[in-house]
Formats: structure tokens, sequence, C-alpha cells
């Protein structure tokens, strides 16, 4: 069995030329995004593996089609960077992968940790060689309210990170499935003092913390982000954060990070306003996308996708 990868990393790259002769897959391998441009690595293969770096064009989709691919794989949670109605509608399928869920987990309680001790004020001060104490004291989870919005693989694995800290622990999900306290949205963003967000992105999530149900919020709320950026209106957010609505926020996704995250922007300028804006906040921490990125889920990742399409092939039933 053919097997396309494209957009596919070094490292992802060393990884699907150990696993794939284990499953009797062939790979062709590139770097770059698919497009229009090399469709022709996909011919004679129906299935491919693509990133989550880059939106798949609706056009390429038919291109793909065409080409004689009816399956995609792409090697992340989210779809949000593919149209799959579209996709369907050519004679396409496509399939996430699961992964480790600890990667995000772990990531998202060091990242509520450093916004409520005020990490990046503190270690900014001391890269100037300032040893002073800060000037605004941390805080002790034991003393706080987490609410968790959305409580799949990666929302339950926090809300189980949580309960050595002894905190109160609030939870909104349309299927309620953790020990969890469940409570409406409104309130969840009434009560607590931390607000992390971990449900996917789809029309019924976009901007789901959208200016009204920010201004919900306690004052000096802090927001988590590590899901997808737009879960959150980020104009609003930056608002709250400039008037002092809010108490900090720590961001591993950004509404418009396409074409910013992923690359090397040292010595061009950061065309986002509202990034501009964050990064001159000092309780604002924002981190490129990385969540996922440890070794554990990059292999889950890789193996998962070869998996996937291993079954599509043999008639074995997916689902999105």
């Amino acid at each position: 069995m053919g097997l396309t990868i494209y957009g596919c990393g070094s490292d992802e790259a060393v990884l699907f030329r150990e696993m794939a002769p284990r499953f009797g897959v062939m790979p062709t391998i590139t770097a770059a995004a698919v497009s229009g441009v090399n469709i022709e690595l996909a011919v004679g293969n129906r299935c491919i593996s693509v990133g989550h770096k880059t939106r798949i064009t609706n056009d390429t989709l038919r291109a793909l089609s065409e080409a004689g691919v009816t399956y995609i794989s792409t090697r992340s949670i989210g779809y949000n960077h593919i149209d799959v109605e579209y996709a369907a509608s050519v004679g396409i399928s496509v399939e996430n992968v699961a992964y480790s869920p600890h990667s995000v987990a772990d990531y998202t309680l060091m990242l509520i940790l450093m916004a409520v001790r005020n990490a990046r004020s503190i270690l900014s001060r001391v890269d100037a060689h300032d040893y002073r104490l800060a000037d605004v004291r941390g805080k002790e989870l034991r003393d706080l309210t987490v609410g968790v919005i959305g409580t799949g693989r990666i929302g339950a694995a926090v809300i189980d990170r949580l309960w050595g800290f002894g905190c109160q622990k609030l939870a909104y999900d349309i299927r309620p499935r953790t020990s969890a306290d469940y409570v409406p949205l409104d309130e969840l963003l009434q009560q607590s003092d931390i607000v992390t967000l971990h449900t996917p992105l789809n029309a019924d999530t976009h901007h789901l913390l959208d200016r009204r149900r920010i201004e919900q919020m306690k004052p000096g709320a802090f927001v988590i982000n590590t899901g997808r950026g737009a879960l959150l209106d980020t104009e609003a957010l930056v608002s709250a954060l400039e008037s002092g609505r809010l108490g900090g926020a720590a961001l591993d996704v950004l509404e418009g990070e396409e074409g910013i995250f992923y690359a090397d922007r040292g010595n061009a300028p950061i065309e986002s306003e509202q990034l501009s804006r964050l990064r001159k906040l000092p309780n604002v921490i924002i981190s490129p996308h990385t969540a996922y990125y440890t070794d554990h889920a990059l292999s889950d990742t890789v193996e998962n996708s070869i998996v996937n399409c291993r079954k599509f092939e043999s008639g074995k039933r997916h689902w999105i």
C-alpha cells in the first residue's frame, strides 16, 4: 500500500520511515503542504496524510479527488483546516488521529501555573538582572476555582491533574463525562478564577468566548487556551486585558496564527495588530501552538495516521 504524506516535518519523517514498513506501507514524503502544485505525488494512492499547519482549499480537495484520493488522515485532532463537508461531496473521507492527551494537559497545567504566578513578568525582570520581588503576588490553585470548557480526552486529563492541587473544579460540556461539577456555561464563567478551553472548533463554538461572555467573567480572572484560537473573540479578549478587567491570559493558539506560527519571524514585521497588542502586556503568555509537541504524542500521531489509512484500505469502518 502506498501513502503520500504531506506537510511532513523532519522529525515526523524519521518516524514515518521507521514505522511504515512494519504496516506494509510504502511512504512518499514531502515537507510541502498539499496544494495544486504537488497533487501528482498522490497519484496511485487512495490515502494521504496531511498536517494541520496549512489550510487545504476546496480546489485542492477537488484536485485530490480527481487524482483518485478517497481518504485523508489529518495528523491532528481538529478539522478546522479542512472543509469536511466539501471533501465528502467530492468523495473524500476525512479522519483525525488520536494521540496522547497528556501532552496538551501537561502544558495546560504549566500555563495555568505560570499565569497565576506572574511567570512572564518575573522571568522578564530576571533577564534584565532585576531580582526584586514582583509587584503582584501570585495565587495558589487551592484557593481558586478552575472552569474547564470541553471535557473530552484532553479536558478530562486536565481535570485529573487538577485534583492534586485541591482547587474547585467546574466543567461545561454538552456530554458530561468526568467527576467535575458540571454547570451551565454562564455560571462557569461567573464563578471561575481560571477558564481553560478544550472544546473542538466548529460553527457552534466559534467565538464561544465572545465579548458578552468575557464580560460575564470574574474581575481578575485568567483565560487559558490550548484548543483553537478562534474559540476566543481575540479583540474582546485584548480589550478586557488592556482595561485590567481580566487578570491575564496564556495562549498557545491564536486567531490568525497561520503564516506567523511555525516560522522564524525575527526579521519580519508582525502584521497582526492583535498579536502586537498581546505581546506588550506583561500578564499575557503566548506560545506557538506547541502544547501537543512531545515525543510520545508525535509517535502516536504518526502511527495512528498509518493505522487509519490501513483500516480504510482494508474496508474497516472509519469515522469523523
